[in-house]
C-alpha cells in the first residue's frame, strides 16, 4: 500500500485556484507533520507549507503566504492545499511529505513522500 498519495493538480490560468489532496494510508497519518512541497524543472525541491499533527500548527515559505493554506482531515487521513490567485512561478511538482516533528523545513526532515502532482499556470 502506497502511503502517500496526491491528486488534484492539473492546468490553469494566473490568478486561478486548485486544491491539492494528499492520501494517507493506515491508521498513524493522524500522528504525523504533513507537509507540501514543490520542485520546478531545473531547481531543488523546495518547502511550501507544513501542518502540525493537531492542526495547531501551520507555516508557509514567504513566496506562498497569503496565497495557499494548508489543511488536513484526520479522519479521513487526508492532507489539503488550497491555492489561490496562482501565478506562473507556482508551476511545479507538488508532493506531500510526512514528518515525525514539526518545524523543519529541509526535504531531509521528511522521510516519507509521494510520488508527486503537476501544477502547471499558464500567463
Amino acid at each position: 500500500q502506497v502511503p502517500l498519495v496526491e491528486s488534484g493538480g492539473g492546468m490553469v490560468q494566473a490568478g486561478g485556484s486548485l486544491r491539492l489532496s494528499c492520501a494517507g494510508s493506515g491508521r498513524t497519518f493522524r500522528f504525523y507533520t504533513m507537509g507540501w512541497f514543490r520542485q520546478a524543472p531545473g531547481k531543488e525541491r523546495e518547502f511550501v507549507a507544513q501542518i502540525s499533527w493537531d492542526s495547531e500548527l501551520s507555516e508557509y515559505a514567504d513566496s506562498v503566504e497569503g496565497r495557499f493554506t494548508i489543511s488536513r482531515d484526520n479522519a479521513k487521513n487526508t492532507l489539503y492545499l488550497q491555492m489561490i490567485s496562482l501565478k506562473p512561478e507556482d508551476t511545479a511538482i507538488y508532493y506531500c511529505a510526512r514528518s515525525n516533528q514539526y518545524g523543519s523545513r529541509r526535504t531531509a526532515g521528511f522521510d516519507t513522500w509521494g510520488q508527486g502532482t503537476q501544477v502547471t499556470v499558464s500567463s
